[in-house]
């Protein structure tokens, strides 16, 4: 269930919003062209194929030159996204990270992954890789000039989606 507050926020959600982010709670909010997204937290399922998407490609991403990271903030304080994963061309640690090669999405209840796409393709992400722990999948998908299109594998990691799928340990 989505809730919008319309107007200015009212003192009990700012109020709400400074105590999460005293807890270290905001770390997967995100800002959608000025809009302020509240993401809940990954559950352990999440966080077990997490695990699985920095171990398995992690060595694949090191021949590629590629740099990985974890939830990282891309692009800018008022509009960015907070993917799982990111493997970025350059190993300069930034706060607001520029465009990164590839970026990993993890599938959660009520997440927004799929609407994070059109995101991605404006700033020239080259692949989205896509798990989903509940149906146990992998999608890649490749950048080309209409948008982005399914893949059999990923041409920067050199692994096919089946192979990754099957390389991850899927949680019960």
């Amino acid at each position: 269930m989505r809730t919008v507050v319309l107007g200015d926020r009212p003192p009990v959600i700012e109020d709400w919003l400074r105590l999460r982010r005293a807890r270290g709670q905001d770390l997967f909010d995100e800002v959608w062209e000025g809009v302020y997204h509240v993401a809940p937290a990954p559950g352990r399922r999440h966080g077990q194929v997490g695990h699985q998407l920095s171990r398995v490609p992690g060595p694949l991403a090191d021949r590629a030159g590629l740099h990985g990271s974890d939830p990282c903030n891309l692009v800018s304080p008022d509009d960015d996204r907070v993917p799982d994963r990111a493997y970025f061309r350059d190993a300069t640690p930034l706060t607001w990270s520029p465009t990164p090669a590839i970026v990993v999405e993890i599938v959660s209840p009520d997440d927004e992954t799929r609407a994070k796409i059109g995101f991605y393709q404006r700033h020239g992400v080259d692949e989205v890789l896509i798990a989903d722990p509940e149906a146990r999948t992998v999608e890649i998908l490749a950048r080309g000039a209409e948008g982005y299109a399914p893949a059999i594998s990923s041409a920067l990691l050199g692994i096919t989606a089946a192979d990754l799928r099957a390389a991850i340990r899927w949680p019960d």
